[in-house]
Formats: structure tokens, C-alpha cells, sequence
């Protein structure tokens, strides 16, 4: 044992050696050491995005993070306090995602300008399935005690006040309308999620446009969807 010792560690020593007289030769030259890739936010956020959208936020953690990106976990931490910090940051991602989604969706279907928010939840719930659980069911931002705690959620008051001008109808009795509406589209959309529903846009958009249609005629009789 000491003899295999003694052969051994003059061995890895000179190893030692000859890798500081390499970078030292390499440093003479004139030609500095590659520096290391650094992670920042933005490549986290990016990776879990697409960790999440592929097999679902619960698949996301520091080890998957790390093994996407090559890199120990370190970097992560080092970019956040705790995977908490991480997941609020990536809900504030996630949402900007979908709101990117919707602004695309708008970009690339003709469809009334009322139908434009239900009809892109519902696509939103059949393509982008585990993002749609994470955002709408399992960490949706919305406590109503009552019906009206609708307009507590940041922004909805502004879309219900679009919505209003869409379709010619005074702010109140249209904030009921939206709200009717999106609690349709959401069970539509979360049936759509969870597979227990299949329905093409062309579908989805005969239902909400009855449903629409329906709900604003008990104010104006006359009224007709408006087109794209």
C-alpha cells in the first residue's frame, strides 16, 4: 500500500505541474482564459418556461433547472433567494407569455373584438395546457367571495370598460355581462385543459356568440355581434 503511494502521488503532482505550466505558457501568449458562462435571469425564467410547458410546473425545480442549462445549482440561488422567490418571478413571466399569446392570437384570426378574450382562453387552454393549469387553476390570483370580487383582480376593471364600448352598452350593466362571460369561456377553457372537452374554434365561437348574444339583446333587442 505505501510503495502504490509513493507511485502514485509524484504521478498526480506532476499532472499538477504541467497544467500550471500550460496556463501560464497560455497567459504569456497573450490570450486570456475563456471566461465562464454566466447564468442570468432571463435564461432561468426561459428554461423553466419550457420545462413547465412540456411536463408542468410540477417538473420544475433547482436539479432541472440546472441540468437544462448545463450548470451546478449554484447560478440559480445566486439569481434567487428560494425557489419561491423563482416561482413568483416566473408567474410574473408566465402571465406576460399569455398576454403575448392573446396579442398574437388577435394578430393572426379574424374574430369579433368581443369574442376576442373568451375565444383566445379557450385556444390558450388546448395549446398551452400546463401553462393554462399553472396561471387559471392552480395559482390564479382571484378570491371572490362574491360575484363582483371579479374587479378586485388588476385589469379587469380596464377589459370590462373596452368591452363596455365593443358593445354598446352602459359600464355597469356591461361589467355584469363580461363577467358572465368569462365564467362561461372558464369553465369552457378548463374543461378544454383537463380533456374533458373537445371543441374546434369555430365551435367554441357558435357558443360564446349565443351566449353574447343573448345577454345584451335584454338590453338592446336589435343588437347584432360585430364583426371582425
Amino acid at each position: 500500500k505505501k510503495k502504490f503511494l509513493l507511485l502514485t502521488y509524484p504521478a498526480r503532482y506532476a499532472t499538477i505541474v504541467m497544467q500550471h505550466v500550460l496556463y501560464i505558457n497560455y497567459l504569456k501568449e497573450g490570450f486570456p482564459m475563456p471566461p465562464a458562462a454566466r447564468i442570468t435571469k432571463e435564461m432561468i425564467l426561459n428554461t423553466v418556461l419550457d420545462i413547465t410547458r412540456e411536463a408542468g410546473f410540477e417538473a420544475v425545480n433547482a436539479r432541472s433547472i440546472a441540468g437544462r442549462l448545463q450548470c451546478s445549482t449554484r447560478p440559480i440561488f445566486t439569481c434567487y433567494n428560494s425557489m419561491e422567490e423563482l416561482k413568483a418571478g416566473f408567474l410574473d413571466f408566465a402571465y406576460d407569455f399569455y398576454s403575448q399569446y392573446v396579442a398574437d392570437y388577435s394578430a393572426s384570426i379574424k374574430v369579433s373584438p368581443c369574442l376576442l378574450l373568451p375565444l383566445s382562453y379557450i385556444e390558450f387552454a388546448r395549446d398551452e395546457t400546463n401553462l393554462f393549469k399553472l396561471l387559471f387553476i392552480k395559482d390564479m390570483d382571484l378570491d371572490m367571495a362574491e360575484a363582483m370580487d371579479f374587479y378586485r383582480e388588476k385589469g379587469n376593471e380596464k377589459k370590462a370598460g373596452i368591452f363596455s364600448e365593443a358593445i354598446g352598452v352602459e359600464p355597469e350593466r356591461a361589467k355584469e355581462i363580461f363577467l358572465d362571460l368569462f365564467l362561461y369561456s372558464h369553465g369552457m377553457a378548463v374543461l378544454t385543459a383537463t380533456k374533458k372537452l373537445s371543441l374546434d374554434r369555430n365551435a367554441a365561437e357558435k357558443m360564446l356568440s349565443k351566449l353574447l348574444s343573448a345577454l345584451v339583446r335584454q338590453e338592446k333587442p336589435d343588437w347584432e355581434l360585430p364583426g371582425a
